[in-house]
């Protein structure tokens, strides 16, 4: 089946930077709809997007979780905005070790932006909802790609990975063992 186009629809979150008012709603809803049970607790260290905020300048910038990464960047960027500098890191939504920001705060796994995406699917995602400034809008768009069978990670597997990164598979291996023992 490789080699033949089709079209898919993408989904993405458009952030307008004008808009946002640092009201952190994105993050509490966020945080709410991925609590075990669904809705049960509010703890924004669980969301999967975070407010970075310059209260001073009255500067917001919501940023998602994107992808797990076991290293952090090499090559850090310095921005100026309104004579105010700000690290590359400030604006990155990757899960790496040089920083807490999208880790549970309980294990230290990686948390993802999953779009809200469960069953029954939500129609937009909670933070685009939540956003009562519009400052958060999501946007579909059809692309044409080439199909490729891919699977792609679950949240077991970028868990399970994070941790082979962090302890090593033989300290993992041996943690299986011994729990097995006890069950």
């Amino acid at each position: 089946m490789k080699g033949e186009l089709t079209k898919k629809k993408v989904r993405r979150i458009k952030v307008d930077l004008d808009k946002c008012n640092g009201c952190r709603a994105c993050e509490l809803l966020c945080s709410a709809f991925h609590a075990k049970p669904r809705f049960s607790s509010i703890n924004p260290a669980r969301s999967r997007i975070r407010v970075v905020t310059d209260e001073i300048n009255d500067e917001y910038v919501p940023i998602r979780a994107t992808d797990y990464t076991k290293a952090g960047c090499e090559g850090r960027r310095v921005y100026t905005i309104n004579g105010k500098e700000y690290s590359e890191c400030s604006f990155c939504g990757s899960v790496c070790p040089t920083r807490n920001l999208f880790k549970d705060p309980d294990t230290g796994l990686p948390l993802k932006c999953d779009m809200c995406e469960d069953d029954p699917p939500q129609e937009e995602p909670l933070c685009v909802q939540a956003c009562s400034l519009n400052a958060l809008t999501l946007e579909e768009e059809e692309v044409e790609e080439e199909v490729v069978e891919e699977v792609k990670p679950g949240e077991m597997e970028l868990g399970l990975r994070s941790l082979i990164d962090r302890y090593g598979m033989q300290k993992l291996a041996d943690t299986f063992a011994r729990m097995s023992q006890k069950s």
